[in-house]
């Protein structure tokens, strides 16, 4: 683990097993965390905030910028070690850790905007300044479907902002963040400002949570243990932001370029097997594009290569992360048969030696869906989407909107009022329109209702990190004016 700019073992030697979901081989080992080693974290954060406060944005930012190329120039070698902990595709892999990269290259410059302002008072000889200070220490816990990429989320906008940070790696995947953080500390961050502390989220988690030196903890996960998070944080009156779960909708229109709707569907259902809270869960098709739309659907879907993302190349899939994994999705595709669904394609793990072991499934689409379905009603956070047709537009928003998440929606319309009209009613905080892609580092990601509160990406996600201040100052200097009581 990485505490206070070192690399130590736990207090009591105590480690956790890491697993290659492809073959199910534990093939390395972490330290398993005690209340000790958490509480010589926070207390190394505490230590080192005040000066990395201190700095200015444009130095903390050479930090992040020297980091983000270390980052970058490493992106192979912790690419291949997330392949082996996680599944991903090796090229896809390496892609999240440039991109990581580049999340601290933009925070290294969003931290230069953050302004304040002046605010002229009734008096005068008064004026009040409105400016901008770092919480404190914060905690990031992250998860495990894109280990690397998430975690920069938060570290880049926390440190940006002039705090430290304790960051919490997913027990599943805790090497490649690790690999991540140990580019900021050869770059140069001073010692303490990061820490690593790999543990179970019930010890350690809940100690960062529960510590008056953290002053915010941000959160990504299942919406169920976001309810505790955000239960723990309040106990404390700690400032939180919460990224939980989706049940994401897609709505294919008439009058819609299908040949896009197709490759969006294919990418965002099923890229990194599903595992990923903005993936499609759902699809809504005009009944007069239905039947061509699926049997386009089922035929580029079928294409798709799934192996072992180190030792297959090309390879558009890998395994599911857990067993848990994909027992979930057997069970989600066993209730929608049972309840009159059709498996149009997938709905099995894959046959062959190479699959002999390993968490694999095949990609799936269900057809003759309901909402009475878990698959159309509950997150599977596996390789399975249905498809419905609809009639009128009116009854595609009702759909979609049926649910209590609210991170992202999809929709395919070349009709601009159609456009227009699904920007507005979709209940989301992210909606995507002829495109499959939710979210952009510089603008606002977060999700409405169960999927969480606050925001990630974009100056917002700085701005977490930020508590405002009002200056009121009265200078004996200045003349002019009559006397207001």
């Amino acid at each position: 683990m990485l505490i206070g700019g070192e690399w130590v073992e736990a207090a009591d030697g105590g480690v956790m097993d890491v697993v290659n979901p492809a073959t199910e081989e534990v093939f390395a080992q972490v330290p398993r965390a005690t209340p000790q080693d958490v509480a010589r974290a926070v207390e190394a954060a505490d230590a080192a905030f005040s000066g990395w406060a201190k700095l200015s944005p444009a130095q903390r930012g050479e930090c992040l910028r020297a980091g983000g190329e270390l980052v970058a120039a490493r992106a192979e070698e912790i690419g291949r070690t997330m392949t082996e902990e996680q599944g991903k595709p090796l090229l896809e892999a390496q892609g999240e850790v440039k991109k990581a990269a580049g999340i601290l290259r933009y925070y290294a410059e969003e931290g230069e905007r953050v302004y304040g302002r002046i605010v002229p008072n009734v008096e005068a000889d008064t004026e009040s300044r409105v400016i901008y200070q770092p919480v404190g220490p914060a905690a990031a816990i992250s998860p495990w479907n894109y280990p690397v990429e998430l975690l920069a989320w938060k570290v880049g906008g926390a440190l940006a902002a002039g705090c430290t940070m304790i960051a919490k790696p997913p027990s599943l995947t805790p090497l490649s963040p690790l690999l991540f953080l140990q580019c900021l500390t050869d770059a140069g961050v001073p010692s303490g400002v990061v820490s690593g502390v790999t543990g179970p989220g019930g010890v350690v988690g809940r100690l960062l949570i529960a510590s008056p030196f953290v002053k915010k903890v941000a959160f990504t996960g299942s919406t169920e243990v976001g309810r505790q998070v955000l239960a723990d944080c309040a106990a404390h009156l700690k400032k939180v932001s919460l990224e939980l779960g989706g049940h994401c909708p897609m709505l294919v229109c008439r009058d819609c370029d299908l040949g896009a709707a197709v490759r969006a569907a294919v990418r965002r259902s099923f890229r990194n097997m599903g595992q990923i809270r903005i993936a499609i869960n759902r699809i809504y098709v005009h009944r007069d594009v239905h039947d061509v739309f699926l049997e386009r659907f089922v035929e580029a879907t079928g294409k798709l290569l799934i192996g072992n993302g180190l030792t297959r190349a090309p390879c558009d899939l890998g395994p599911m992360a857990s067993r848990e994994g994909v027992e979930k999705a057997e069970r989600h595709i066993a209730d929608a048969v049972e309840k009159g669904a059709s498996i149009a394609c997938g709905g099995r793990r894959p046959e062959g030696e190479e699959f002999r072991k390993g968490f694999f499934f095949e990609p799936t689409i269900l057809a003759g869906v309901n909402h009475e379905m878990l698959v159309m009603r509950e997150e599977t956070f596996g390789p399975v989407v249905g498809v419905m047709s609809f009639e009128a537009l009116d009854e595609a928003i009702a759909l979609a909107n049926d649910t209590p998440y609210g991170l992202a929606s999809y929709a395919f319309t070349n009709d601009l009022n159609e456009a227009d009209r699904l920007c507005r009613e979709l209940r989301a905080g992210n909606v995507a329109i002829n495109n499959p892609d939710a979210g952009v580092v510089n603008a606002p990601y977060g999700g409405w209702g169960e999927s969480g509160m606050g925001h990630e990406h974009g100056p917002e996600g700085l701005y977490e990190y930020l508590k405002v201040k009002h200056v009121r100052v009265r200078f004996s200097g200045r003349t002019g004016g009559r006397e207001f009581t």
